[in-house]
């Protein structure tokens, strides 16, 4: 890569073009008796900053250094570069492997590295999957799609219509499962969505991310990848899932149930718990174990029923102290036909709070409780505040998550019109996302597999 697409300017700039420096090339930075040496990095093109050079350690961590008229950039040696030559013939697969499909939203899974300038680029290809991770090879023949390329915290409602259709194209060529890589963030919300869109699935789906990224020695890119591969191609199961590391070693994964799933830590790789549930699967190099029961069988015969509508129209507020009535006031205003609350306790709201929550309901505005507790399950039963809430139409949704339950709003409101049969769907389990009741275990091993 040359420097006039590198993101380098002013300074910094100036001295990489007096040694005649590209990117990938190892360099050494002295400035205030301290030395650093490492492959110079691509930076970012964001502000106006012109004084900070990149460059990847030894370790395989990226740092950026400030530099000065005095600081001193020096070439210790040329990055090998490749050569441009015709691609070679992949190697074959091996027939009697599992075909499958995987689908690239974005996200930090779905990138390789490019080891001889450290950059890390969008996968596009099933042959850069195998370039990425070789291992795949022996797992699955892997077809590959990239449908976008967005930050999952960019992810709107209207791609998960995008997605759902995807996978449902894929079902019809006979694929034996599909692997979706998307980012962290909002992998739960989307994988609620595809469990409501995607209906008496044939075959599995997984999505799969990663924690860190490709270039990073900690990085649980490849297992995720591998773990998920392995599962939508030989496992007895039909639903959608969440793939990811079951501890911070890289001992096995966890396939947890799409409705049923949230990302509970910001960096640790095993971020995703199963909350008032337990996984579906545990899954090592050589063994799935199935822990849950899974809601269908892999049946290559069963007809898929897609619903895959969504209504984007609808809020989630989190009550907490000094909350105001203007925001559910705001909503109503707004011709929002949705709102979920995330109560406290068993379902409950500030007293403030109800007129405007009255108000949204003799509206026809739908309005579902959930907890903002971890464990347990929303009775509105049993406290004054709580029945009052009940008597005006306010929905529980019993030990549904509270994405899970906006999504299902969402997806409820845009595929049924009645407002009668929006309340009755909020109210029966589905895919999952309901438990007839909640059990102790849950609660002292939140997430985790049975004793």
């Amino acid at each position: 890569m040359g420097l006039e697409i590198s993101g380098y300017s002013g300074l910094v700039l100036e001295k990489l073009v007096s040694i005649n420096a590209k990117i990938g090339d190892l360099v050494i930075i002295r400035y205030n008796g301290s030395e650093y040496s490492g492959i110079l990095m691509p930076r970012a093109q964001i502000g106006s900053d012109s004084n900070h050079i990149v460059i990847k350690l030894s370790s395989g961590y990226n740092i950026g250094i400030k530099l000065s008229s005095s600081s001193e950039v020096a070439l210790l040696k040329r990055g090998k570069r490749k050569k441009k030559t015709v691609a070679d013939k992949p190697p074959e697969i091996n027939s009697n492997l599992p075909n499958v499909s995987i689908l690239s939203t974005g996200g930090t899974i779905a990138s390789k590295v490019d080891y001889q300038t450290g950059a890390v680029n969008p996968a596009l290809s099933a042959q850069d999957f195998y370039d990425t991770v070789p291992e795949l090879r022996v797992h699955a023949d892997v077809k590959a799609k990239v449908l976008m390329s967005a930050l999952s915290e960019n992810i709107h409602p209207t791609d998960w219509t995008r997605i759902a259709k995807a996978v449902a194209s894929e079902i019809r060529k006979g694929t034996d499962g599909i692997v979706i890589a998307h980012g962290t963030d909002t992998m739960a919300f989307t994988s609620a969505a595809l469990s409501f869109a995607l209906q008496n699935l044939p075959v599995p789906v997984a999505l799969v991310g990663s924690q860190r990224s490709s270039d990073r020695p900690s990085s649980d890119s490849a297992m995720n990848l591998i773990r998920a591969t392995d599962l939508v191609g030989r496992i007895d199961a039909a639903e959608v899932m969440v793939v990811m590391h079951g501890e911070t070693d890289d001992s096995f994964a966890y396939a947890h149930r799409g409705t049923r799933v949230r990302k509970s830590h910001t960096s640790r790789r095993d971020a995703f718990q199963s909350p008032n549930f337990y996984p579906l699967f545990k899954i090592t190099s050589s063994n799935f174990e199935e822990i849950s029961l899974p809601l269908l069988r892999r049946d290559s015969k069963r007809k898929l029923k897609m619903k895959a509508s969504f209504e984007d129209r609808v809020g989630m507020i989190r009550t907490h102290p000094g909350i105001k009535a203007s925001l559910i006031e705001s909503l109503i205003e707004s011709d929002y036909k949705g709102i979920v609350i995330e109560g406290s306790g068993l379902g409950h709201v500030p007293q403030v709070l109800q007129s405007a929550i009255k108000r949204a309901i003799d509206s026809e505005i739908i309005v579902a409780m959930t907890s903002q507790c971890i464990s347990g399950r929303v009775d509105m039963n049993v406290y004054r505040t709580g029945v009052e809430l009940l008597e005006m139409g306010v929905l529980p949704c019993e030990d549904m998550l509270t994405e899970t339950a906006l999504v299902k709003l969402m997806w409820a409101l845009a595929n049924f019109k009645n407002i009668q049969d929006v309340r009755t769907m909020m109210l029966t389990p589905l895919v999952g996302e309901i438990s007839m009741r909640s059990e102790m275990a849950q609660y002292t091993r939140i997430g985790r597999e049975k004793e």
